[in-house]
């Protein structure tokens, strides 16, 4: 992958983790998780997507399945605050270093409080994003803890 490196992957080849790259091509205006899981042929329980909020004005990630919502009180009350807003998206991609529809949890410019949702371990590998749009990393759901120093907790609400 040379020259198609990303902060994510530097790291993951850094720490030496186990994991796969896998790319698909993005199409404009499509939605970026969804996408992800048809593009891959996987289950969008496994595709996970990060999202960017403020618990009590404090930029936290929140990880949850494409197939899913971020439940905002839950991921504020699993971050020991009281309140979350989704942060805007120019505030996001200002503090990951990422742009939107690529945010990794893995690298970013500033490490920020991470919550997992706990269905992630409910699979032996799951997928991230790798830190550009149409790049998702495959790897272990403990992988992804261990690395971004996350909690793990129940964050994820029905879509409607």
């Amino acid at each position: 992958m040379a020259g198609k490196g990303t902060p994510a992957t530097a790291l993951l080849a850094k720490r030496q983790v186990h994991h796969e790259l896998h790319t698909y091509t993005h199409a404009e205006g499509a939605g970026y998780g969804a996408e992800a899981a048809e593009l891959m042929g996987q289950d969008p329980q496994r595709v996970f997507k990060t999202l960017v909020a403020l618990v009590d004005g404090t930029m936290t990630v929140g990880i949850v399945p494409v197939s899913a919502q971020l439940d905002l009180k839950a991921l504020a009350a699993a971050a020991g605050g009281k309140k979350a807003v989704l942060a805007e998206i120019a505030d996001a991609e200002r503090a990951t270093g990422y742009v939107a529809g690529g945010i990794s949890p893995l690298g970013q410019r500033k490490r920020l409080s991470t919550v997992l949702d706990v269905s992630a371990r409910e699979f032996p590998t799951i997928y991230c994003s790798g830190g550009r749009r149409g790049l998702e990393i495959e790897l272990g759901p403990d992988d992804l803890v261990s690395l971004t120093g996350a909690t793990v907790a129940p964050i994820a609400a029905d879509a409607p």
